[in-house]
């Protein structure tokens, strides 16, 4: 029996209770996946012994596999899987240093808990998702996230300097930058580590063309493998880590990251811009990156209507008072007022530095040159003023997820990117499109990136909504391809978006994705069936539709 199995080798928790196998089958998408065995390490020794007894077991032509877990709060079944689940969130939990620059920190812990290690010393890792308060490190790096401080600093590929990887051979290696002399070194000394850095090598050095060409035109991307960012042909920099982040696992095994930091800064203002109508949307975002903001994000009418509705969850988020956050919303009624009804969009535009006085200029620019646009503007005074916007901005679908009565959250068309100057001609196309579905749906996003979370409201009681799930992605996706854009800037590809990687990618490039996945894991004993579609198990497509929720 594989649990007894894995209960000789390893010192952590092995679990198949129908209580926790129900757990691990779920995360934050749409999809139920049981998985055989939980298995909790309790260190790096643990996983190294369970990747050896796998790959042996895999020789054996066993059907199994191991697919790492950390915080489950995946929207795309990235950390789903019928064997073997690798919890990696409650032993591997320490940040082990936080240096000058860098801190280095297990994969286990939770975001919220990182950032306050870095605070003491007044340094942040800015590439935190709207799930900050729930998300784990590890899970950053998986998916490479990003959010509402991309804009200015990038996602979270930028901020990894090293990683520890155990490989399919059962090994710990650190992978990090090299350059070409060390490169040839590592190719030279041979073994499972020197065969991957060779074989990668081979397939950028003999594909450059093609790679280049297919590298989304885009802000941000977390789609596919990111074969054109390994090799820097300026730098002479050839860096593994550029692979892994955003791999889902499917690569190996994340066991300890090393981050880069960068310095807070003093002061913050935030302006907030309410738009009747989308008409001037496109050109109003090209007028505030002009400004150089540090956050450009947004949320829609919808979503200020449901944080309204469920303004006790509101309040214990802001961690105020009833009547003062009442009294706060008095510039959105006099903009209803002004419109005559509640703004269509919410613009937040956040700008911080170290010299206040500068700060106030840009903004007082900033609001001056929007006279010339149909909308209304507020310049918080305070961070407790500001709290509000960012509580719904980031809260949004976990309120929606928490008080839903017979539909649920459905995020399946919740990360899709263009480039911002694109804006004017795709969002009527979209809005076209999602006119001609019966759902409810939210959207928030990443103004300045043009990324934007849509989050439809479906009953999957209901049979017809499988249909609008597969549907209404091939047609919005359809339209992002269009547009030379990303089907996701942060979230990631897992079970829902690997059926669409060859129409966003083309057929060579997905060849190439799965010389990269045979480079690294031969056997396919990492979180088989994302990014590289399973040989054998029918379309990618078909399993998609099979393993979608049947209830709310």
């Amino acid at each position: 029996m594989l649990s007894e199995e894995l209960k000789k080798i390893v010192k952590g928790e092995v679990m198949t209770d129908d209580q926790s196998l129900q757990k691990y089958s779920r995360d934050a998408s749409l999809f139920e996946v049981r998985p055989e065995v939980v298995v909790v390490p309790k260190d790096v020794e643990d996983i190294k012994q369970v990747v050896k007894f796998v790959t042996s077991a895999k020789k054996k032509n066993k059907n199994i596999s191991i697919t790492p877990r950390s915080a489950g709060t995946d929207m795309t079944g990235g950390p789903l899987n019928e064997s073997i689940i690798l919890d990696l969130n409650r032993h591997l939990t320490r940040v082990r240093e936080v240096g000058d620059g860098f801190a280095v920190t297990e994969p286990g812990v939770f975001y919220r808990d990182f950032e306050a290690e870095t605070l003491r010393s007044d340094q942040l890792m800015p590439s935190y998702p709207a799930s900050r308060e729930i998300c784990t490190v590890g899970g950053m790096v998986a998916n490479n996230a990003g959010g509402e401080k991309t804009l200015a600093y990038g996602k979270t590929e930028d901020f990894v300097m090293e990683l520890n990887v155990v490989f399919a051979d059962g090994n710990e290696y650190a992978v990090k930058p090299l350059s070409k002399s060390e490169l040839e070194a590592k190719i030279k000394q041979g073994g499972f580590e020197g065969e991957v850095y060779e074989k990668i090598w081979g397939i950028i050095g003999k594909n450059e063309d093609v790679i280049k060409a297919a590298k989304p035109n885009v802000h941000k991307n977390s789609a596919g493998y990111y074969l054109w960012n390994v090799w820097n042909p300026e730098k002479k920099v050839f860096d593994l880590t550029k692979l892994i982040v955003g791999s889902q696992g499917t690569l190996g095994i994340v066991t300890q990251i090393k981050f880069r930091l960068v310095k807070t800064k003093k002061h913050d203002r935030l302006a907030v811009i309410f738009l009747k109508n989308l008409d001037v949307l496109g050109d109003l975002t090209q007028t505030v990156l002009r400004y150089k903001p540090e956050n450009f994000e947004s949320y829609d009418d919808q979503t200020l209507k449901m944080g309204m509705k469920y303004m006790g969850d509101v309040i214990k988020i802001m961690k105020t008072n009833a009547i003062k956050l009442m009294l706060s919303f008095i510039p959105e009624v006099w903009a209803g007022i002004r419109f005559g009804g509640i703004p269509k969009l919410i613009l937040l535009v956040e700008f911080t530095g170290d010299d206040e006085s500068e700060i106030n200029k840009r903004l007082a620019d900033l609001a001056e040159d929007l006279k010339k646009y149909p909308v209304g503007v507020r310049i918080t005074k305070s961070n407790e003023e500001e709290a509000k916007y960012w509580a719904f901005r980031r809260e949004s679908f976990n309120l929606l997820r928490h008080h839903l009565h017979g539909k649920r959250t459905a995020p399946f068309i919740d990360d899709i990117v263009v480039r911002p100057e694109f804006l004017p001609e795709f969002l009527p196309q979209l809005r076209a499109i999602m006119a001609k579905y019966p759902i409810f749906y939210t959207v928030a996003g990443h103004m300045g990136d043009g990324n934007f979370h849509i989050i439809p409201l479906v009953d999957l009681a209901d049979p017809k909504s499988k249909d609008i799930i597969i549907n209404l992605s091939k047609e919005v996706y359809s339209l992002v391809f269009k547009f030379k854009g990303s089907m996701t800037g942060e979230h990631n590809d897992g079970i829902i978006r690997t059926p669409f990687m060859e129409q966003m990618f083309g057929p060579r490039l997905i060849e190439l994705f799965a010389e990269v996945k045979k480079a690294f894991d031969s056997q396919n004993i990492f979180n088989p069936g994302k990014k590289v579609g399973l040989p054998g198990r029918g379309s990618d497509m078909k399993y998609l539709a099979e393993h979608i929720i049947k209830h709310n």
